[in-house]
């Protein structure tokens, strides 16, 4: 099988910006790239696309696909897959990458059965690397390797996808870094036409009315987390991690077990089926560091660790580790920090 074709990034759009997710993409895109000797792409749909090249070519983008229409915003399925199916097709590229979002996860598994490439979702790294084949021997040289936590979180598993393509995986916001190449890169722009890549009958779905409410919670960008797990051992005993984030000037975090126990809100869970973060100062009270939560903060600049059990994973990656109860602890950080602060 030839593997000259390119790596393309669906790049999500809505109120005149292209998701962070996708310039993340691009970003990993354009690495992965560069290490196998070919070109980044990327494909944009949308309504209002004037100028949108702007804010994806510095990313390293050497061919920015658009299809601009009215009725391609807001997202429906239909459309926009088949825009993806049609242009695959045609182009044939050898990686494809989408964010692990709503739109991702709705339109990545139609692409991917269309085409019967295969998809891996919720991947927290990708690599390119080398396979061999143990049944028949077949050696198969720079495969997308897609790798995930599986089974739970216990094992991570690297994916590969030798004679399909594309291959494809999905990515949530936050895991990759964003980092422009270059301001004045400068790549191609094609213009195309919506009617020669779907149906009319792909329109057939009008939205009446869309009601999206924004998340009240910043994780993403707060400087100081202060993230509790299942050891905190209650709700009442969470009140401590929001005082000591009101205190610091951080938000509250949890770990999947905490949110699972109703001691934290959804939109507050950090992880592998949560959001990741890279602050600063992360506080891990009461947190084992299940591989699945790790894969969500394990970036963080300076990890302290509160933690009873002196043998908890998280300790591994933490820079400072207090052995304690987080009921006798966040009190005294609480003190200290408003003694020291005025």
């Amino acid at each position: 099988m030839t593997d000259k074709n390119n790596i393309i990034v669906y790049c999500e759009y809505e109120d005149g910006k292209v998701a962070d997710v996708s310039l993340e993409l691009l970003t990993k895109g354009r690495q992965l790239a560069d290490r196998l000797g070919i070109k980044l792409e990327a494909v944009v749909a949308g309504a209002g696309l004037k100028n949108v090249e702007k804010q994806i070519l510095p990313f390293g983008v050497d061919t920015v696909y658009k299809v601009d229409d009215d009725r391609l915003s807001p997202y429906t399925s239909l459309p926009h897959s088949s825009i993806l199916i049609n242009l695959f097709k045609e182009i044939q590229p050898r990686i494809a990458f989408m964010g692990a979002t709503s739109v991702g996860r709705d339109l990545g598994p139609r692409v991917s059965s269309a085409l019967h490439s295969g998809l891996t979702a919720d991947c927290t790294a990708l690599e390119i690397g080398d396979y061999t084949d143990v049944k028949n021997g077949t050696e198969y040289k720079d495969l997308l390797y897609q790798i995930r936590p599986a089974f739970g979180g216990n094992i991570v598993a690297t994916i590969v996808n030798p004679e399909c393509r594309p291959q494809m995986a999905t990515v949530r916001e936050g895991v990759m870094k964003k980092e422009v190449r270059d301001s004045n890169y400068t790549g191609e722009v094609v213009d195309l036409d919506v009617n020669k890549y779907t149906r009319p009958e792909d329109f057939v779905v009008e939205i009446i009315d869309r009601h999206v409410e924004k998340s009240k919670v910043n994780l993403k960008g707060s400087p100081i987390v202060v993230a509790g797990g299942y050891g905190v051992g209650s709700k009442e005993y969470f009140d401590f991690l929001y005082k000591l984030a009101d205190t610091l000037g951080g938000e509250v975090g949890a770990s999947r077990a905490a949110v699972d126990a109703g001691w934290a809100d959804h939109d507050r869970q950090i992880g592998q089926t949560g959001v990741t973060v890279r602050p600063k100062l992360y506080i891990a009270c009461g947190i084992s560091g299940q591989i699945q939560h790790i894969a969500g903060m394990q970036d963080s600049s300076i990890i302290i660790s509160v933690n009873s059990d002196p043998n908890a994973p998280i300790n591994s990656i933490a820079d400072y580790v207090i052995t304690g109860k987080v009921e006798d602890v966040l009190p005294k950080l609480i003190k200290y920090y408003k003694k020291n602060s005025k």
